[in-house]
């Protein structure tokens, strides 16, 4: 078994993970540019943090940027900072992310959430390590790692026109794809067993374990929230279960297989799966009135399932594409025809 020194809280002896074991002790000793890719809650985070540990700057800062929680022009003032008077709020000169992480490491995750404008920017940053804070003409230079992250596809992103090529070719000098949980069941056990060690810890709790038949139900679902879902079950079992043994009644009626059908799960493969079961229900298109109640049924069908996915997939279309079984484009047009244009992005 691999040693996991340098690369804590990242749980896995599957393939995929060995993979990214293996890459990531490689490529931290390197000055070079790393893109990760995956799914939200893969744990893209702890990679980049693995990577700065394993590093010649870990005595440097780690500094992390979620580029998608701020506004462009937040945002711009957060990674390059700002001189005072720059803008209306501005009192005082502030020192941005990119001059904190000055011999150390900055994680700009959400890469794909920046401006197509700032985006400009942050390619000088890269290519030429300088840049001006808002409102002042002073050119700085820094010295600092960048590492992104992205759960969208950027190449999609390109083709949509907003992203921009250069940035991309010069941010993916170095990729590594975090593989959904779906991806690697068999992490599933050890990954359990962490998570119940944390929190039976955090919560004063003697011990606690967790029947075979629990286990096996945690193994066989499909985890769309991956990696952070599996977390949260955890921990929320371990709370309100009565006794120091999970049982598979103190998992989620979901995982269980009990509540509606989630969206996403592996035996759903496209839309037109959903509406095979309009004719159990006496509805076919057998004459003009039959026909006219059967679409609608199967508009209503239809549209309640792009919406589901869509939330699921946090808006984004290629992976809701991907989980309906159709393509890109045909997604587009049943959203503007379903007027689903606010759940996507």
């Amino acid at each position: 078994m691999p040693n996991n020194d340098g690369m804590d809280g990242i749980i896995g002896q599957s393939p995929p993970m060995l993979e990214v074991y293996r890459v990531t002790r490689k490529v931290a000793p390197s000055s070079a540019t790393v893109l990760l890719t995956g799914e939200t809650g893969t744990g893209k985070e702890l990679v980049a943090r693995a990577l700065h540990e394993l590093s010649s700057r870990s005595t440097g800062p780690f500094v992390r940027v979620n580029c998608g929680a701020l506004s462009e022009s937040l945002l711009e003032s957060e990674l390059f900072g700002h001189v005072k008077g720059a803008f209306t709020s501005a009192h005082e000169t502030r020192t941005g992310r990119f001059e904190a992480a000055h011999g150390g490491t900055v994680f700009l995750d959400e890469i794909n959430s920046v401006s197509y404008q700032l985006q400009v920017k942050l390619l000088r940053v890269l290519q030429e390590q300088e840049f001006e804070r808002v409102g002042d003409t002073k050119t700085i230079r820094v010295d600092c790692r960048v590492i992104a992250a992205t759960n969208v596809d950027l190449m999609d992103e390109i083709e949509g026109g907003r992203f921009r090529d250069d940035l991309y070719y010069r941010l993916n000098v170095i990729p590594i794809y975090l593989p959904a949980l779906r991806e690697r069941p068999d992490d599933i056990p050890a990954l359990v067993k962490f998570f119940m060690e944390r929190y039976v810890d955090q919560n004063n709790l003697s011990s606690a374990r967790i029947t075979t038949a629990a286990l096996n139900f945690l193994t066989q679902y499909d985890w769309p929230g991956n990696v952070r879902e599996l977390q949260n079950y955890i921990e929320r079992a371990l709370v309100l279960s009565s006794s120091d043994e999970l049982d598979v009644e103190d998992l989620p009626q979901h995982v269980r297989g009990l509540a509606p059908l989630r969206i996403g799960r592996k035996d759903i493969h496209n839309i037109d799966a959903l509406c095979t079961s309009l004719v159990s229900m006496g509805i076919s298109k057998v004459g003009d009135e039959s026909n006219e109640v059967y679409g609608a049924v199967v508009s209503r069908v239809e549209r309640e399932v792009i919406l589901q996915v869509l939330r699921q997939c946090q808006g984004v279309q290629t992976r809701t594409a991907t989980r309906l079984g159709i393509n890109r484009n045909t997604l587009h047009k049943k959203i503007d025809e379903h007027s689903l244009q606010n759940e996507a992005r």
